[in-house]
């Protein structure tokens, strides 16, 4: 006969069967690809689960043991597995029974090595081997030796064999000597003619110039016409005298 509980009985259930007693001591630390500490991740072994009679169990039972399964398989972030578990909780119990014989130690094994290869991305020389020798072994305990402690020990030694980067010391820059502004005198202009030079290069008075130069010029005209008269008037008393 073919009946299902819904989805939130079984959760229900799950929960009200003891849980396996908590590790006294938490782990230890760990090294992930980027050399940093992280916390180690721990996956479960599902077959510590199986410890009832599928032959002579109760269709609840074996619903309930499923659901433990899908929470251990989701809880270590599984490919796969979650996928294939939840399609058998939506079929008959006997489909479930037979999968929990058979085939969910299968699935299991697929979505431990799908895990373990998913580790080689980036990897370091010593991470490469372990991963390919759990590989090679194709076991479920092989791949949880690996994912479980292998590839932490072979993460370290990977870290290990890197360089320390040393901290290159940064030349000092040196002020670069820019040059001085210098103050330059102009020289003051000289004039054409200094002040106060004479023809006899002594010191003499300034130049005349302006209304000074005219009164000059006038004087001047004014002696060259008096001096001319005086030159016709005297031609003229000898000419007299002559007669």
């Amino acid at each position: 006969m073919q009946w299902k509980l819904p989805a939130g009985v079984i959760v229900a259930l799950v929960f009200l069967v003891p849980a396996a007693p908590a590790m006294a001591q938490p782990e230890p630390p760990v090294l992930n690809g980027a050399c940093q500490t992280v916390e180690r991740k721990v996956y479960k072994d599902i077959r510590e689960l199986l410890t009832i009679d599928l032959d002579t169990a109760t269709d609840t039972e074996v619903r309930v043991l499923t659901g433990q399964i899908l929470t251990a398989a989701n809880a270590d972030s599984l490919p796969v597995l979650p996928d294939i578990i939840q399609e058998r909780l939506d079929g008959t119990a006997d489909d479930l029974r037979a999968f929990l014989k058979a085939d969910v130690q299968k699935a299991w094994s697929t979505a431990l090595r799908i895990t373990a290869v998913r580790t080689l991305t980036d990897a370091g020389a010593n991470v490469k081997a372990a991963a390919q020798k759990a590989l090679d072994e194709a076991t479920i305990d092989a791949y949880l030796a690996y994912l479980n402690n292998g590839l932490y020990v072979a993460r370290a030694l990977d870290c290990a064999a890197q360089p320390t980067p040393t901290a290159t010391s940064q030349p000092t820059p040196t002020p670069s000597t820019t040059p001085s502004a210098t103050t330059t005198v102009a020289p003051a202009p000289s004039s054409s003619a200094s002040l106060g030079a004479t023809d006899g290069g002594g010191g003499g008075g300034l130049p005349v110039t302006g209304n000074d130069t005219a009164t000059v010029a006038g004087i001047g005209s004014a002696l060259l016409l008096l001096g001319g008269a005086g030159y016709l008037i005297g031609r003229r008393r000898r000419s007299r005298f002559v007669a």
